[in-house]
């Protein structure tokens, strides 16, 4: 029997888990089942990816994701700008950045990166970026007063046209959830005012109890009624607020509930304070007010781990490995960037790269002495030396500043180095 291994996919693909159950001796028929859970693997993979007849060279090796639901026309005008190539060259025509040079000629597509239109946005279509990795959604807002009725987006996983998504960054809505009030994180302007005020409430209190004129009645304090034909039992305070603490904190849970459910959904901006652990994020920003600078290529995704209970930071766990703070009122989208099959791609051919603007890149090895410090010499050497780049800088050296050395604040877990990386002790 041939061994399921040997097979191409092509191969697999035209055979019919029938004949192969017939083919099987007696004593492998009862793992038929996970034949045909390795086929159905490889027919979704093959389905994802789509490979061509190699009736020439540069077919034969070519591999590009498939993506049916792409639109196929330009882009809206009025949401790109032109890119003016250098060539890799600064004014005076020397080149400063090796490796750079043609390509096709392309638009930059304006990314809303902000997502501060409130209220629903309509999914036009999904389109194709050049300038980036992942896919682009076109939004159109339902807003007729928008100063920006049409914007892109980067479009995470399962979007699709006629979908409907919201941005909450500038808060929940009263009526979209009676009962729940959004309570955001002060500033820290408002902090300061806030303690500002405490302390001069606190100043003007222990004045006036050391000012013999203010008058103070004795029975102020007293919950009792002075009256003795009234009745002198009356409900414990502590217990009255306990009571009442209680029934706020079973509302505020099945508010924030139903919060949850109608906005955790692909594509809707909410700020990390209203996301609950564990779910699965993308373009995520650092500032408040900043734009999403984390996790925006194609198939990338953070985490949510766990919210600080003093309500300032939230731990994001990125795809490295590393978890970092990050402030509760920065923003993120829910769910993964789209087009995670783009790093199965494969170009095929050397002129394809050209087409993307790269020019090819030479190994020291096979230069000259005077053009590189590992050119020169008889057959393939580099004359013992470390490696080095072009410029003679030595590769491998540590270039972190000593005063960095406990690296980034923000920071909580670092990602995973050396043996930790390769999954030893």
């Amino acid at each position: 029997m041939i061994g399921l291994r040997a097979l191409p996919v092509s191969t697999l693909r035209g055979i019919s888990t029938r004949g192969i159950h017939a083919t099987l001796p007696s004593y492998a028929k009862n793992s038929a089942p996970k034949v045909q859970s390795v086929l159905a693997t490889l027919n979704v993979k093959a389905e994802r990816i789509k490979t061509y007849k190699p009736v020439t060279p540069g077919l034969r090796h070519l591999r590009r994701p498939v993506s049916p639901h792409l639109y196929e026309g330009r882009p809206i005008r009025a949401l790109t700008l032109a890119k003016r190539k250098k060539g890799g060259r600064n004014a005076l025509g020397k080149i400063t950045v090796r490796h750079i040079g043609g390509g096709h000629k392309r638009r930059i597509r304006i990314i809303d990166f902000m997502r501060a239109e409130a209220g629903p946005q309509d999914v036009i279509r999904i389109e194709y970026d050049p300038g980036r990795s992942a896919h682009i959604a076109l939004l159109k807002s339902r807003n007729p007063l928008s100063k920006k009725p049409l914007s892109y987006i980067v479009a995470p996983e399962g979007l699709r046209a006629g979908d409907v998504i919201e941005s909450y960054r500038s808060g929940i809505p009263k009526d979209l959830v009676p009962g729940y009030v959004d309570k955001p994180q002060p500033s820290k302007k408002e902090r300061r005012l806030a303690r500002e005020a405490e302390e001069a409430a606190r100043k003007l209190a222990a004045k006036q109890a050391h000012n013999p004129f203010v008058h103070r009645s004795p029975l102020s304090a007293s919950p009792l009624s002075t009256d003795p034909a009234a009745p002198q039992s009356v409900l414990d305070p502590a217990v009255m607020s306990r009571a009442q603490t209680d029934a706020t904190s079973t509302h505020s849970s099945l508010s924030l509930g139903v919060l949850r459910t109608l906005t955790l959904k692909p594509g809707n901006v909410l700020p990390l304070r209203l996301i609950p652990s564990g779910t699965i994020i993308h373009c995520v920003a650092l500032s408040t007010h900043g734009p999403a600078v984390l996790c925006r290529a194609a198939g990338t995704y953070a985490q949510v781990v766990a919210h600080d209970d003093k309500g300032r930071y939230t731990q994001v766990r990125l795809m490295s490995g590393e978890v970092r703070n990050v402030l509760q009122n920065c923003c993120a989208t829910i769910g993964k960037a789209s087009n995670p099959d783009w790093k199965l791609r494969s170009l095929g051919k050397a002129g394809r790269s050209r087409w993307l603007g790269r020019r090819p890149k030479v190994r020291g090895m096979a230069m000259n002495a005077c053009d590189h410090p590992h050119g020169g010499g008889r057959g393939k050497s580099k004359g013992n030396k470390h490696p080095r780049s072009v410029w003679g800088w030595l590769k491998g050296k540590r270039t972190r500043r000593p005063t960095d050395k406990d690296g980034n604040k923000m920071v909580v877990h670092q990602r995973p180095r050396g043996k930790e990386k390769r999954g030893g002790v």
